[in-house]
């Protein structure tokens, strides 16, 4: 008897229980996150919120609100005026492949890639991670669309 009723319990509990969460995309992992609050709006303001939230799988290297800070002064308010979108679109998208790389793909090695904007970024994972002489100093946030590595520094093309 006791053995039918603690199957049934399990059984009723394995049934309560909700299906596995499915992860957040790029964007609402980044809002959720709450130190990408410069990224995220310079996202909003560049028209690329449908494109990150979309299929992927993309690798972002996002830089935190203290890199944004670390800007010259007026440069981020700059960036967001809507007379400079074409400009703030090519930054951010330099901080993206079209890929899902994890840092274990990369341990250990150097590597030029491509990113959404066209031009390639320069990854060095020899040491502790660089990219494009900015440090990766958290990796491999999951998304469902991809991977957020967080980076110390705003990345800006040539």
């Amino acid at each position: 008897m006791f053995r039918r009723t603690f199957m049934g319990a399990a059984a009723a509990v394995a049934l309560a229980l909700p299906m596995k969460a499915q992860a957040a995309d790029i964007v609402d992992t980044a809002v959720s996150a709450g130190s990408f609050n410069t990224l995220v709006a310079a996202v909003q303001a560049a028209g690329l919120v449908d494109t990150l939230k979309g299929k992927g799988p993309y690798t972002v290297f996002a830089p935190t609100d203290e890199a944004f800070a670390a800007l010259p002064e007026g440069t981020v308010e700059t960036l967001l005026m809507p007379e400079n979108k074409d400009q703030l679109v090519a930054i951010l998208t330099y901080h993206v492949v079209p890929a899902k790389v994890m840092s274990g793909d990369i341990a250990g090695k150097r590597a030029k890639v491509l990113t959404v904007q066209g031009e390639r970024l320069s990854v060095n994972a020899k040491n502790g991670v660089k990219v494009d002489g900015a440090n990766v100093v958290q990796a491999d946030i999951e998304a469902s669309n991809g991977v957020i590595h967080v980076v110390d520094t705003v990345l800006i093309p040539e």
